[in-house]
C-alpha cells in the first residue's frame, strides 16, 4: 500500500473522530440539560435546610466538574486509540508520515495529563509515604533493639526491677501483689519469691558485693533479706522480634492481659523472715511519702540520716556510685542533691527544673544527673553547673524511673502510654522499642534497667501488665545510626 493512501486514510478516520466528538460534547450537553432542568424539578419538592438559589448553584458547579470529567474521559479514550493505531502499523512495518508529528503530539498531551496526575498522587498519597517511610525505620529498630525473653508471673503490676551486681547475676522485680521475686535472666524462670511485706512492695536493689538485697513496701517497713539461688541450664532463645509484624504503634489498651489472673510460678521457693527490719518511716517506703529520705546503717539497722525538706511525698531515691552523694525527687516539682562528702558539712541543693512530679533522678559514672518528671520532659544536668540543664528531652507521655548505661551513658525512658524509647546524653533520639499486640508492653511502664555486661538481655523494663521484658539492644549498631 503506498504511502500516501495510509496518511490520507488517517487523516480521514482522525476527522470523523474529532466530528463524533464534537456530536458527543453537544448530545451531552442536550441531556445535561435536561438533567438539570429535571433536578431543580426535584429540589423544589425535597426537604432541606439550604435556600433554593444555593443549592441551585452548587448543582451547577456539580455539573460543571462532572462534564469537565467526561471531556476527560473522552479525551482518554481518544488517545488509547491513536496509540493503538501507531502501534498496530509500527508492528505492521510500515512508515507513516507525520508519525513523528503525532508521537510529539501524544508527548505533550501524555506529559500534561502525567503532571496533573502527579500532582493528585502527591497530594494524596503524602500520608501514606510518611507511613512507608516510619516503616522502614521500624524495621531498621527492630534489628537493633530485639525482644528477647518476657519474665511472667506477678499478679499484679510491676514497679521495680534491678539486677544483681554479684554472681551469679539474678533480675530482681518488686510488685503491687506484695511480693519481689528473683528470675534467671538466661531462662525466664523464677528462682525464689520473697513473701515477708504485708504491703505492695515497691522497688527493690541489691548489694553490691554480697547475695543481698533490700526491698521497700507501702506497710511502713524496708527488708534487707540473703538469698541462695541455683540458676538453671540455659534454653536456646527464640527470636520473638520476627513473630511480630511491627513496631507500629498499635492501640492494644483495651486488650487485656491474655492470661487473666495469672498465678505465681508454682515451683518456686518462697522466703518470708528478712534479716534486717527498718522501721523508722511514717509513711510507704519508697524514700517514703513521709516526705523524708532515710540512711541506715544496714549492720546495726539503725538511722544514720534523715533527709528532710521536701514539700511533698518523695518519688525516688539515688546514690553516687563513687562519691557520697544522695539525689531525692518528690511530686513538689524539685529534686534535691545531698552532699556528704565532708563530714563535717552536710549541705543540700534544690533544683526547680520540672513543673510536675519528678519521678526519678539518677546520677551518671560521670558528673552529670539526669531527672524525669510527670511533665514529659527528662532533663540532663552537670553537677559543676546545675543552674541549668545542659540538654532537654521533650516527649509525648509522663516519664517514670529512668535508667543510664555504664559506658555509653544511654538513657532509657518509660513511659506511661506503654512506650519505652532511647535517648543519648545530647537528646537525640536513637530507638524506640518495639510494641504491638503480641510484642512490648500493654499497660504503662514504670521502670527501666541497664546490664551491659550480659550478652543476651542488656535492658530490661517492668510495667502494669504484670511482667517484666528483657531487651537485646545492639549499642554499636544503634549509635552508628544516630
Amino acid at each position: 500500500m503506498p504511502v500516501e493512501s495510509g496518511s490520507s486514510a488517517a487523516a480521514r478516520q482522525a476527522k470523523q473522530k474529532r466530528k463524533s466528538h464534537s456530536l458527543s460534547i453537544r448530545r451531552t450537553n442536550s441531556t445535561e440539560q435536561e438533567r438539570l432542568g429535571l433536578q431543580r424539578d426535584m429540589l423544589e419538592g425535597q426537604d432541606s435546610k439550604l435556600p433554593l438559589s444555593l443549592r441551585t448553584n452548587l448543582l451547577d458547579l456539580f455539573s460543571q466538574i462532572e462534564r469537565e470529567f467526561e471531556n476527560l474521559y473522552i479525551e482518554n479514550l481518544e488517545l488509547r486509540r491513536e496509540i493503538e493505531t501507531l502501534n498496530d502499523r509500527l508492528a505492521d512495518g510500515q512508515t507513516v508520515e507525520g508519525a513523528d508529528l503525532a508521537k510529539g503530539a501524544l508527548k505533550t498531551k501524555a506529559s500534561h495529563s502525567t503532571s496533573q496526575l502527579s500532582q493528585k498522587l502527591k497530594t494524596t498519597y503524602k500520608a501514606s509515604t510518611s507511613k512507608i517511610v516510619s516503616s522502614f525505620k521500624a524495621t531498621t529498630s527492630r534489628a537493633v533493639c530485639q525482644l528477647v525473653r518476657e519474665y511472667v508471673g506477678h499478679r499484679d503490676g510491676i514497679w521495680d526491677l534491678s539486677v544483681s551486681r554479684t554472681q551469679p547475676v539474678v533480675l530482681g522485680t518488686a510488685s503491687a501483689d506484695h511480693s519481689a521475686m528473683l528470675w534467671s535472666i538466661e531462662t525466664g524462670k523464677c528462682l525464689l519469691k520473697y513473701a515477708g511485706h504485708q504491703g505492695s512492695v515497691n522497688s527493690i536493689k541489691f548489694h553490691p558485693t554480697e547475695q543481698m538485697a533490700l526491698t521497700a513496701s507501702g506497710d511502713q517497713t524496708a527488708h534487707i533479706w540473703r538469698y541462695m539461688v541455683q540458676l538453671p541450664t540455659p534454653q536456646p532463645v527464640a527470636d520473638i522480634s520476627q513473630q511480630t509484624p511491627c513496631e507500629d504503634d498499635v492501640d492494644s489498651s483495651d486488650k487485656d492481659e491474655a492470661d487473666g489472673e495469672a498465678e505465681g510460678p508454682s515451683d518456686c521457693p518462697s522466703l518470708r523472715v528478712a534479716t534486717t527490719t527498718l522501721r523508722s518511716h511514717q509513711g510507704a517506703v519508697t524514700a517514703s511519702w513521709d516526705r523524708a529520705a532515710n540512711l541506715y546503717d544496714v549492720e546495726t539497722a539503725e538511722l544514720v540520716h534523715s533527709l528532710t525538706g521536701h514539700d511533698q511525698e518523695l518519688t525516688h531515691c539515688c546514690t553516687h556510685p563513687t562519691q557520697r552523694l544522695v539525689v531525692t525527687s518528690s511530686r513538689d516539682t524539685t529534686f534535691r542533691l545531698w552532699d556528704f562528702r565532708d563530714p563535717s558539712i552536710h549541705s543540700v541543693n534544690v533544683f526547680q527544673g520540672h513543673t510536675d512530679t519528678v519521678t526519678s533522678a539518677v546520677f551518671t559514672v560521670g558528673d552529670n544527673v539526669v531527672s524525669g518528671s510527670d511533665d514529659r520532659t527528662v532533663k540532663v544536668w552537670d553537677l559543676k553547673n546545675m543552674r541549668s540543664p545542659i540538654a532537654t528531652i521533650r516527649t509525648d507521655s509522663a516519664v517514670n524511673r529512668i535508667s543510664v548505661s555504664v559506658t555509653q551513658k544511654i538513657i532509657a525512658l518509660p513511659h506511661d502510654n506503654r512506650q519505652v524509647r532511647l535517648f543519648d546524653m545530647a537528646g537525640v533520639r536513637l530507638a524506640r522499642l518495639p510494641q504491638s499486640n503480641r510484642t512490648g508492653h500493654r499497660r504503662m511502664v514504670c521502670c527501666s534497667a541497664w546490664c551491659e555486661d550480659n550478652t543476651s538481655c542488656n535492658l530490661f523494663t517492668c510495667g502494669f501488665d504484670r511482667q517484666a521484658i528483657g531487651w537485646n539492644i545492639n549499642i554499636p549498631a544503634l549509635l552508628q545510626e544516630k
